[in-house]
C-alpha cells in the first residue's frame, strides 16, 4: 500500500513560481512511473506531467512544457513539480497518481494504483 501526499500549493501572483510535493510512503515509491493532474473548477481532471521509475524520461502537457518540471527523489519517496511562470489558467487542485506502467497517453481514468487527495494552487491576476 503506498499513499500519496502533496504539498507546497498556495496563492501566488501570475508571473510567480511554485513548487509542490508529492511524498509516497512505503519502500516501493521506485517502481512507479508519477503523474501530475490538475482539476479546475469546473473543469475535468487533465495531466499534466509525467516521470518514469529513475527519473530518466518525462513528458509534459503542451500548456505547461517550458514552464514546469517535473523531477523525483527515490532516495526522498518523493516528486516534485517546479512550476515558473505562473499563470491565472494554472489555477486548480494539483493532484499525483502512481501507476507500475509507463502510461504515453495519460488520462485520469487510466486506473492508477493510487491518488493523492490534492493541493490547491490560485494564481492571481
Amino acid at each position: 500500500q503506498v499513499q500519496l501526499v502533496e504539498s507546497g500549493g498556495g496563492l501566488v501572483q501570475a508571473g510567480g513560481s511554485l513548487r509542490l510535493s508529492c511524498a509516497a510512503s512505503g519502500r516501493t515509491f521506485s517502481t512507479y512511473a508519477m503523474y501530475w493532474f490538475r482539476q479546475a473548477p469546473g473543469k475535468e481532471r487533465e495531466f499534466v506531467a509525467a516521470i518514469s521509475w529513475s527519473g530518466g524520461r518525462t513528458y509534459y502537457a503542451d500548456s505547461v512544457k517550458g514552464r514546469f518540471t517535473i523531477s523525483r527523489d527515490n532516495a526522498k519517496n518523493t516528486m516534485y513539480l517546479q512550476m515558473n511562470s505562473l499563470e491565472p489558467e494554472d489555477t486548480a487542485v494539483y493532484y499525483c497518481a502512481a501507476g507500475r506502467a509507463w502510461d504515453l497517453a495519460p488520462r485520469p481514468n487510466n486506473g492508477y494504483d493510487y491518488w493523492g487527495q490534492g493541493t490547491q494552487v490560485t494564481v492571481s491576476s
